[in-house]
């Protein structure tokens, strides 16, 4: 059973996945956008590539969005669990890029990430993404 006052907490680090899924598909990825949503420390990995450290995050997100014309990240709801000033977090997310072509590359990931709490607020330490399926390529043919 979920106690009430963790809801606040809850919504704040599933907040944080909402908030960078979103961003990642307007294109406003500067050291900012990097500081706003994770720790000094944190560690992003994908299939194809991972980054430690805040320093550089925004270039190496810029740089792998590079090559496709649009993207759009539909994530569910985080299931977000508590440990006193840090969290874990998972949801399902589905991931559609856009060509410069105009064909489509579709994955489906499970996401997981660890939250700490900080005086800035919650940051995410560290988010990785599983595949589980993909359609399309994602280079042009």
């Amino acid at each position: 059973m979920t106690a009430e006052s963790d809801l606040p907490s809850r919504a704040d680090v599933g907040a944080l996945l909402d908030r960078y899924l979103l961003d990642l598909d307007a294109g406003s990825l500067d050291e900012a956008w990097a500081r706003s949503l994770f720790t000094e420390d944190a560690v992003v990995e994908f299939p194809v590539g991972r980054h430690e450290g805040v320093p550089g995050l925004a270039a190496f997100h810029r740089t792998a969005l590079a090559k496709f014309a649009r993207t759009q990240h539909l994530n569910s709801p985080a299931a977000v669990d508590l440990y006193g000033d840090r969290a874990r977090l998972r949801a399902n997310l589905v991931s559609t890029q856009v060509l410069p072509g105009g064909s489509l590359f579709t994955t489906g990931t499970r996401a997981e990430g660890l939250a700490s709490r900080t005086a800035h607020g919650w940051r995410l330490r560290r988010l990785s993404f599983h595949l589980i399926w993909s359609t399309g390529s994602p280079h042009p043919a």
